[in-house]
């Protein structure tokens, strides 16, 4: 019967881990449902199917999270096994001990197992159907959101990266430190148009300079606003995300 409530308990916990590697993708600025599909992707094992999924292995806070949903996955997904094996032993089972005390004769093991089976297909359907009621996963996300913020678990992004959702595209702030390949060249000199990379700002200490010209000349420790293939950018530009 133990075996039974803690399968119950880590089936619960990990729906709310996922949930919490969604708000956690999300504050980093991905987009909801995409950042629902990476959460549940990376707990679950299955991987980035997505051609969006470079938005998660090129920044490093987005690593770490996908690393802690992964761990946690792996972990989560034995203990269940575990206990779900364990749960169907004949004399541990939760049906025998209800059973035991009531029937006046004794109930085969197969029976047994058959009935605690069916236990545990409707506690995980019941679990299931809970957390994906639209009002309830409502106010547990905006819970957990809180939460997150109010602990700062992760660092919230308002615009370092903005997807744009074909082909990998979006807008990235890198900074040109001593190893960038197109430091101190200017933009016409470091040829960013021919990769298909556009720079629309050049933050400079508390200066902004939008849209800058082509002889703008890039300067140790500007930051480069840039839109363009972000795999591109970060390969073509040594830029460690």
């Amino acid at each position: 019967m133990t075996n039974l409530f803690l399968f119950i308990i880590v089936l619960v916990v990990s729906f709310i881990v996922v949930r919490i590697g969604a708000i956690a993708f999300q504050l980093t600025g991905l987009e909801w449902s995409l950042a629902k599909f990476q959460s549940l992707s990376c707990f679950t094992g299955t991987g980035f199917t997505t051609r969006e999924a470079e938005l998660i292995t090129g920044n490093k806070q987005r690593r770490r999270i996908a690393s802690i949903l992964i761990v946690l996955g792996h972990a989560g997904f034995v203990i269940l096994i575990a206990t779900f094996a364990n749960s169907l032993i004949p004399q541990e089972s939760l049906f025998a001990k209800i059973s035991e005390p009531i029937l006046p004769f004794e109930v085969p093991d197969f029976l047994v197992i058959w009935m605690n089976l069916i236990i545990i297909v409707v506690a995980v359907y019941v679990i299931y159907r809970l957390f994906t009621n639209e009002k309830i996963a409502r106010r547990l996300t905006n819970f957990l959101r809180r939460k997150v913020i109010r602990r700062e678990i992760f660092r919230r992004v308002t615009f370092e990266e903005l997807l744009i959702a074909t082909g990998g595209y979006g807008v990235t702030k890198i900074q040109a430190g001593k190893s960038c390949p197109v430091l101190n060249k200017t933009l016409a000199e470091a040829q960013l148009r021919k990769l298909d990379i556009t720079v629309l700002a050049i933050l400079r200490g508390e200066r902004t300079i939008p849209n800058p010209r082509a002889d703008a000349r890039i300067l140790l420790g500007d930051e480069l606003i840039c839109f363009g293939k972000l795999g591109t950018i970060r390969e073509k530009m040594s830029v460690e995300a």
